[in-house]
């Protein structure tokens, strides 16, 4: 049974600590702190986006909880003639992601969680590119698949789809491990100013009931069943990874393998 089937269903977002200003601007202030490797995360996204889409004219892209607009920001400082919608629950990271991205055209925001995206759909077109970051782990397994299977209908033929998120370890031995592993990156980048001060984050991330990751495998085999190919892990340090999958072109329903640059960073083989 997966992680977020032993617990309930995800609460609403208004119950959560993300609907808190004070918690939303200490995640953005500390998130670098105790968040390990976080700009390798992006990076390699932005290698896949350019190894598989930048190539196409005016490229739509989709942010699934954006947060504070992060990454479509630094996607734009290399391929400024992108189209992109940005979506989040919290109002308050919105206006931070609008006001980072307000010298940028071709932007849109939409206030909404997964589950009104999924019931509603205000989007209602197709995507070349999809992008989540450590949010998706917040729903439950069965919220994680009709996600995923909206996901997938959203990508245009040949579009990728990179989640950077949380997983559960497969075994309690390497969960133990890989939480030891975060409080160990963590407290090697500690400053006299702050000295060990998030140690306790990862505590604080396995006793957090709105946290309900599943395994990395359990999701992979997710996104296979649906149609998605080229489906992979290409990034991951301890509980944290960055896998993918593409939907295929119109006319080449064959896997397609690419020697890209992120696969040299740290694959998860």
């Amino acid at each position: 049974m997966e992680g977020s089937e032993r617990g309930n269903t995800l609460a609403k977002f208004e119950e959560s600590r993300w609907a808190d200003s004070n918690f939303s601007q200490d995640y953005r202030d500390n998130s670098d702190r105790y968040l390990p490797f976080r700009d390798q995360f992006i990076q390699v996204a932005k290698l896949g986006y350019k190894n598989f889409i930048s190539k196409k004219n005016a490229a739509s892209i989709l942010d699934l909880g954006c947060g504070d607009g992060l990454f479509i920001y630094e996607l734009a400082k290399a391929s400024p003639f992108l189209n992109a919608t940005l979506v989040d629950a919290s109002s308050e990271m919105l206006s931070v992601a609008k006001a980072r991205l307000s010298n940028k055209e071709n932007i849109d925001f939409i206030k909404a969680s997964f589950q009104q995206i999924s019931d509603s759909d205000p989007l209602n077109k197709k995507f070349d590119f999809i992008y989540s970051s450590l949010a998706i782990h917040h729903l439950s397994f069965s919220e994680k698949k009709r996600l995923y299977s909206y996901i997938f209908d959203h990508l245009s033929p040949g579009g990728y789809f990179f989640n950077y998120d949380v997983v559960l370890s497969p075994t309690t031995m390497l969960e133990e491990w890989h939480l030891s592993l975060w409080r160990e990156w963590i407290k090697s980048h500690s400053t006299i100013e702050v000295p060990n001060k998030f140690l306790n984050i990862p505590s604080k991330y396995k006793s957090n009931p709105d946290n309900v990751p599943d395994t990395l495998e359990s999701q992979i085999k997710v996104l296979r069943n649906l149609g998605f190919q080229n489906v992979d892990c290409v990034f991951k340090y301890g509980i944290f990874s960055l896998f993918v999958g593409s939907r295929s072109k119109e006319k080449d329903n064959n896997s397609i393998h690419s020697d890209t640059d992120s696969a040299a960073l740290h694959p998860c083989r």
